[in-house]
């Protein structure tokens, strides 16, 4: 049986010195658990904790009874609607093998949904310091997050290194706000260049959520009609590859060989109408609003350049070939066409509150699937980028699961990245990062579900000049 408690918020406790010993956190842990029923069953149940912050964001906490002293910090995707509910575990699975092994779970709502990192770090770092006014300090904190809530892990990394002591990101935006709408602007531009150039569809400065379901449906009904053909077949693959859409991007799809163009591009047209659904429109008249305009331009993008660093550029040619299109034209098309502008106050408010520099000071291990088409694996390329030329390269590993789909790691494979990165905070240098290593930890902490770590090195990033805050740049 689980005991429902409402806390009030915590003072923000900013130094990590001092802190308690193991016996003191048991101690007040049995404190806690004398409100419990005394029955064998209750006497062996997480101590459950729901509360609610200042901001209005909630949190919510589970503490098992045989407590390893070590408290996960989750953060959690992107979300829209009123439904905003507290996380601290990516899924039910991985959260029952956590608590099995003696983890403290934690983790907040954020005070609004959408594009929240500024709602969403202090929300954390409160959620943390009521953690510690209830059970006492934790002998290790680990933040962690998957897809948006990585982009959220990565700013507590950056932001507030003295109140953890690692990081994981799991498929996360790891190349921060700018890049990631620049990266979501180049499709559709290409979309609406090649397949609706009399369009008026606006691709930013979108006024309301109206308006952007209006414009996702424009451009959704001409790609559906385009893919009836071979030429719009090849001008959808070329979008694909501006955003490094892979070919195989849903568990649910077949993997298509590797010269069997028209397979890999019938798996990106999903995914192309998926962009334009959810991130292309919707998400980005969110994210508008509140950086108070555009913050995206592709001005001086040279378009060839991008498509030559693709990921799946020799599809694209193949299928270009195939429908007797002449690619040169369409890209020379692309670099004609008239260039959308950013309002620079709107970048300046994305690059300070969403984008990083690279300085790490805690360990951070950072693992993305190799079939991810919503953050495609490419963000792994800017963010040890970001973190070499700052000098931290000593505290980024990065690791890669062979599987389809965002997010789709298996409770194995997450477990094995929590216990390398805890092999790193012990040890104090990285052993185990190569995949059969994290095979062998995967299969030790669960041997019921899928490994799938593979040897792999993604692309570079194609936009290398637009990853951090104008100050940061070097």
């Amino acid at each position: 049986m689980r005991a429902g408690t409402t806390i009030p918020a915590a003072r923000d406790r900013r130094s990590r010195t001092g802190r308690r010993t193991r016996t003191a956190c048991t101690a007040a842990l049995l404190l806690a658990v004398t409100a419990l029923p005394t029955s064998a069953a209750a006497a062996s149940d997480p101590t459950h904790v729901d509360g609610r912050l200042p901001s209005g964001a909630t949190y919510t906490m589970d503490v098992p009874a045989h407590w390893n002293g070590t408290v996960l910090l989750f953060s959690h995707g992107y979300t829209t609607g009123p439904a905003n509910p507290a996380q601290n575990a990516p899924d039910d699975a991985t959260k029952a093998l956590l608590l099995r092994d003696g983890y403290a779970l934690v983790g907040s709502s954020y005070a609004t949904t959408g594009w929240a990192v500024t709602d969403a770090v202090p929300d954390q770092l409160a959620t943390l310091s009521a953690f510690t006014e209830r059970f006492g300090t934790a002998s290790r904190t680990i933040a962690w997050g998957r897809s948006y809530g990585g982009l959220v892990t990565t700013a507590l990394a950056e932001r507030s290194p003295d109140r953890i002591d690692g990081s994981i990101s799991l498929c996360g935006l790891v190349h921060g706000g700018v890049a990631n709408w620049n990266n979501t602007l180049d499709p559709v531009f290409a979309i609406k260049t090649l397949l609706a150039p009399d369009s008026d569809v606006p691709l930013v400065g979108i006024a309301d959520q109206g308006a952007a379901d209006a414009a996702a449906g424009t451009l959704t009904s001409v790609v559906d009609s385009a893919q009836t053909t071979a030429e719009g077949r090849a001008r959808i693959a070329l979008a694909a590859a501006l955003h490094n859409i892979p070919v195989w991007n849903q568990p649910t799809q077949p993997r298509p060989g590797a010269a069997d163009w028209d397979a890999q591009q019938a798996n990106q047209y999903e995914a192309v109408k998926g962009l334009l659904k959810i991130a292309a429109f919707n998400r980005r008249q969110e994210a508008e609003a509140r950086a108070g305009g555009n913050m995206s331009w592709n001005t001086g993008v040279d378009y060839a350049r991008l498509l030559g660093e693709s990921s799946v550029r020799k599809e694209v040619s193949e299928l270009y070939r195939k429908a007797g299109l002449s690619l040169r034209a369409d890209l020379t098309a692309l670099n004609r066409a008239p260039r959308i502008s950013a309002d620079p106050a709107a970048v300046d408010w994305m690059s300070r509150t969403s984008s990083f520099t690279g300085r790490l000071t805690r360990p951070q291990l950072s693992v993305h699937t190799i079939g991810d088409a919503l953050v495609p694996v490419q963000t792994e390329s800017a963010l040890k980028r970001a973190v070499t030329a700052a000098g931290s390269a000593p505290l980024l590993r990065q690791a890669y699961t062979d599987n389809a789909g965002h997010c789709t790691f298996s409770p194995a494979e997450q477990l094995s990245a929590l216990h390398t990165l805890e092999d790193r905070l012990t040890t104090g240098r990285w052993t185990g990062t190569d995949p059969d290593s994290l095979n062998s930890r995967a299969r030790k902490a669960d041997p019921t579900t899928p490994t799938r770590y593979v040897p792999y090195r993604p692309t570079p990033y194609p936009r290398p000049y637009d990853l951090a805050h104008p100050a940061d740049r070097r």
